[in-house]
């Protein structure tokens, strides 16, 4: 995102649907089975960072510190109100992560302090606020802020309430930052129809796991490749181009430079030049 230099992870869950007659250890529903991979995303890069297969069963909460582990002081996290868990928070605030969410719809708390806004802003509300949850309270006992803004989601505009850490960057900067928490569902829409993760070889929780890490293993070679041979069109179409080349005995890369220099032009939503793969180029 452009305005800020510091490295920005985005950390979101996908949840695969498998067959619950054959798969039993992965059921949580009734009838129904899933594992889920809980991946943390750079968003400066468009790379995975860390993923974790689990079964669909376990709430995402759960899962939140080990998926932002790795993350390291002054970086920004972002991430949806399934994550929250406050004790986790109040850790990410020691170690100096800068995190944004949006706020549950039950949560209790109480102004401390209100910025004005000004007539016509998008911002609604801009305020530091104290949990008031006993409990919560205890998980986190410092003040954060909570920002209702005006946001565009699929050309309509909602009203979305935000929560961080950080108490100096404006209330626009937090709400746009949440927005490129969206990003994160095009790649996962990437790797789920371009890699086709619906089909699985194995029935066992190995064969699962090792299917999907093997996709997100093709994805970084595939944007290696892409890298490599300044590839400027959709990541759908570099897959085709490779799948349909990889029983000749063509070289890759001058294939792609070649298809490359094609009408037509796909901006990725990141730019790789200095991001990702240090001292290649």
């Amino acid at each position: 995102m452009r305005g800020f230099k510091r490295k920005i992870h985005l950390v979101d869950s996908t949840t695969i649907p498998l067959i619950a007659s054959c798969l039993d250890w992965a059921k949580h529903r009734r009838r129904k089975a899933a594992a889920k991979c809980h991946l943390r995303l750079d968003l400066q890069s468009f790379l995975p960072r860390f993923a974790l297969v689990d079964t669909a069963k376990h709430a995402d909460a759960k899962r939140a510190r080990e998926v932002c582990a790795g993350i390291q002081a002054g970086e920004i996290v972002i991430f949806d109100k399934a994550y929250i868990d406050y004790s986790h928070l109040a850790d990410l605030a020691a170690r100096e992560v800068c995190w944004v969410t949006r706020a549950k719809d039950n949560m209790k708390y109480r102004v401390v302090h209100s910025e004005p806004q000004p007539s016509g802003s998008k911002v609604l509300r801009d305020d530091w606020i104290e949990l008031e949850n006993p409990q919560a309270r205890q998980d986190y006992p410092g003040p954060m802020r909570r920002i209702v803004a005006r946001v565009e989601v699929d050309g309509k505009e909602v009203e979305l309430t935000f929560l961080t850490n950080h108490l100096e960057w404006s209330a626009q900067s937090i709400a746009d930052l949440y927005r490129c928490r969206w990003n994160i569902e095009v790649f996962f829409k990437q790797i789920k129809q371009t890699l086709q993760l619906a089909d699985f070889l194995g029935t066992s929780a190995n064969a699962v796991r090792w299917q999907i890490w093997s996709a997100l293993l093709v994805y970084l070679l595939l944007r290696y490749l892409a890298f490599l041979s300044q590839w400027h069109h959709s990541f759908s179409r570099l897959f085709t181009i490779l799948r349909a080349a990889l029983w000749k005995k063509w070289d890759r890369l001058a294939l792609l430079r070649h298809y490359g220099t094609a009408d037509g032009h796909f901006r990725y939503l990141a730019n790789p030049a200095q991001a990702y793969f240090p001292g290649w180029g």
